[in-house]
């Protein structure tokens, strides 16, 4: 069951609810009658790793195929010096 944290508009009055899904939100406070806030926290995320940005894509894409240019270049010029020196 998820807890969520109010506070009161007008005291500012903070307290913590266990609440089900289905539960409508409280709407008055129980110190002073006044309105009521849910209270969003912050969450702690983590990033791990190196990172990907948009230009990670467009390096390893240029990358790959301009090595797979220079593989098929001297492929092809390790194949014609070959048939050259038989």
């Amino acid at each position: 069951m998820p807890k969520y944290e109010y506070r009161c508009t007008q005291c500012d009055h903070t307290f913590d609810v266990y609440q089900t899904f289905s539960d409508s939100a409280l709407s008055e406070c129980p110190e002073c009658g006044g309105a009521l806030r849910k209270v969003f926290g912050s969450l702690g995320v983590t990033f791990q790793g190196s990172g990907f940005y948009r230009n990670d894509s467009r390096q390893s894409a240029q990358s790959n195929s301009s090595s797979g240019s220079e593989s098929s270049g001297s492929k092809s010029g390790a194949s014609s010096g070959s048939s050259s020196s038989d």
